[in-house]
């Protein structure tokens, strides 16, 4: 009997007016329930994506910005004291108070490696731009790939780039990042990265000096008929470039792809040891990913076919390269040459010809006098085939590259054995002759 009573009471009190506007009842209460549904799935929606950040960031490859950069405010063009920071000078006709600089950072802040001298080298960088900083006593300057020779410049080499980033974002957090990543790098065959120095969208990073210019000069310059460049010394550099990008691909987490591996970044010291330079385009791989899309940016001639085509960059993007760079060391002839006639315009396509027609020796670089074995030439240029195939996943790690390079030490104990082997086959065959006389 009492259902029955309440039933209709709540039946009744439903579409009574409230005074929350003068409502009905049953309207407010589908307002209550439909407002606490809502906030309930807003509520699990921030949840996801709360989720979703922080496994992304766990897997990141782009690590936090650490504290080893140091982040300067440059309000004058003045240099700071022991040359540890490179000053920004305000264009000419402008108040230096209204400086377009913005921010500088420097790796490595040591004493003992900061170049001397009060006098300031300028380096247009742009339209109304000038980029300043303490000289040396000697020296030379690097830039994007020219060389320039001054009375007195600074032991650090500046790069500038005008990427067009813009002041701040990820891609920026992404340049410090790797910048300082890279700056980390200690390797005999790596020039070292000693700082950066950002202003708007233009970029600049400094290097190490190294005193004997770059590979690209010695094999395509003005160097005579006969090349100071023998077999032995060319071994040498195509073994230190390999060492240098196999600590970046297999040594460092995470991996770094250098992007731009040619002979114009081999920077060659008076002893002609190789340092790989210029890591302006190097992208940073975490273990956890096999690929990395970004724009294609390298050399026309070095640049893999997969990556030219997709923009999926991995460190087999710098074997292929590097490949490349053999043929190159080999022959003396540039990736790709319009001045040569049609089937020889394509390094890679002519070297193929020329050894698929087992002319090996042909492909030598004709002002080399020193002639390597053909064992040897055949070993070498197997391993550049090996790193152009067009198959990626067919090319070998940097450090297999290197075992393959230094078996047998490029089979010059081989041949020495081979030799010892003859002369002791012709010893035995003397004396198997002069025997019988002696018994007789």
């Amino acid at each position: 009997m009492s259902k029955e009573n309440s039933s209709p009471n709540l039946s009744d009190q439903l579409p009574k007016r409230t005074v929350i506007f003068g409502l009905h009842l049953w309207v407010v209460v589908g307002i209550c329930v439909g407002a606490a549904f809502v906030l309930l799935l807003f509520l699990i929606s921030l949840w996801f994506a709360s989720r979703r950040s922080s496994s992304r960031s766990k897997h990141s490859s782009i690590p936090d910005v650490s504290k080893e950069i140091q982040e300067i405010r440059i309000d004058s063009s003045e240099p700071k004291p022991l040359a540890q920071v490179l000053s920004m000078a305000p264009p000419a006709e402008s108040n230096p108070s209204s400086a377009a600089v913005e921010r500088q950072a420097l790796l490595l802040p040591r004493e003992d490696e900061s170049p001397i001298g009060a006098n300031k080298i300028h380096i247009e960088i742009g339209k109304d731009h000038r980029i300043s900083y303490p000289e040396c006593r000697s020296g030379s300057l690097h830039g994007s790939g020219e060389h320039r020779s001054v009375e007195q410049v600074a032991i650090v080499v500046p790069e500038v780039s005008h990427l067009g980033w813009g002041h701040w974002g990820q891609a920026e957090r992404e340049f410090k990042v790797e910048v300082e990543a890279i700056g980390r790098v200690r390797h005999k065959n790596l020039v070292r990265l000693l700082g950066y120095c950002a202003e708007g969208a233009h970029r600049m990073l400094v290097y190490e000096y190294v005193d004997n210019g770059n590979l690209e000069q010695w094999l395509h310059g003005d160097v005579g008929p006969c090349s100071p460049l023998t077999w032995e010394l060319r071994v040498n550099i195509i073994l230190g470039t390999a060492k240098g990008l196999m600590y970046l691909h297999e040594g460092l987490e995470p991996k770094v792809v250098h992007r731009d591996v040619k002979s114009s970044n081999i920077l060659l010291d008076k002893q002609w040891n190789p340092k790989v330079s210029d890591f302006g385009l190097a992208k940073l791989l975490g273990s956890e990913r096999t690929y990395v899309t970004t724009r294609v940016m390298g050399t026309f001639g070095y640049v893999a076919p997969e990556y030219a085509s997709t923009g999926m960059l991995n460190e087999k993007s710098d074997v292929y390269s590097f490949g490349i760079l053999i043929m190159e060391i080999i022959s003396g002839r540039k990736p790709v040459d319009y001045s040569r006639p049609p089937g020889e315009v394509n390094l890679v396509d002519w070297l193929k010809t020329m050894v698929s027609n087992r002319n090996s020796e042909g492909v030598l670089d004709p002002k080399m006098l020193e002639k390597p074995s053909s064992r040897t030439l055949k070993r070498v240029l197997l391993v550049a085939l090996r790193c152009v195939d067009p198959d990626a996943q067919k090319r070998p790690k940097m450090g297999h590259v290197i075992h393959m390079l230094e078996v047998d030490d490029f089979p010059y104990r081989d041949d020495h054995r081979a030799g010892q082997r003859v002369c002791l086959n012709q010893q035995e065959k003397s004396t198997e002759k002069t025997a019988p006389e002696s018994v007789l």
